[in-house]
């Protein structure tokens, strides 16, 4: 569970970078995105199917 996390996080940071006044070569940018993207999606099914919710319980 803390990979998709980690995951939507990283997501989330390369949005913001992208919508960032200062964001260079916004071409690549996009597909970067969209390959995070990808890879968010295809993290969240993984879980999703895994039917991993394993707790870091003590």
């Amino acid at each position: 569970m803390n990979k998709t996390l980690i995951t939507i996080l990283l997501f989330v940071g390369l949005v913001l970078s992208i919508i960032s006044p200062f964001a260079g070569l916004a071409s690549l940018m996009l597909v970067i995105l969209v390959a995070a993207l990808f890879s968010t999606i295809s993290t969240l099914v993984q879980t999703l199917i895994s039917g991993d919710m394993k707790r870091d319980a003590p």
